[in-house]
């Protein structure tokens, strides 16, 4: 199979990292290992089954490492690996600009129900 060819790095990166949780999932594990129910803790809104799956897929691409410790009960842990690290360290400029302008993004996306 022949791979993927992209036109530009931002493809490239958004082909791992795309979507509405990856990047907070991302997030969370800068700040360490965590496992499953702390992340199902820390990211609010994600259901158990779109979490699983977005781990599985940002295992596959290599940016999330899975460690089973194999014991009763089960104990899972993920954390990133060194190249998920560094698409961390990219995101925080992003991050950054978020918050600066979080009272504006919000404003301007207002709930349509809520205004009628």
């Amino acid at each position: 199979m022949k791979p993927r060819t992209y036109g530009c790095g931002l493809e490239a990166a958004l082909a791992v990292v795309g979507g509405k949780w990856k990047p907070i999932v991302l997030w969370q594990l800068a700040r360490g290992p965590r496992r499953f129910g702390e992340l199902r803790r820390l990211v609010t809104g994600i259901s158990e089954k779109m979490l699983i799956q977005q781990l599985r897929e940002m295992e596959a691409d290599g940016i999330v490492d899975r460690r089973d410790f194999h014991e009763i009960p089960p104990r899972v842990e993920y954390a990133l690996t060194e190249f998920g690290a560094s698409l961390s360290v990219a995101l925080k400029p992003l991050c950054d600009w978020g918050r600066d302008h979080m009272g504006r993004i919000a404003a301007a996306r207002t709930d349509p129900v809520e205004s009628s």
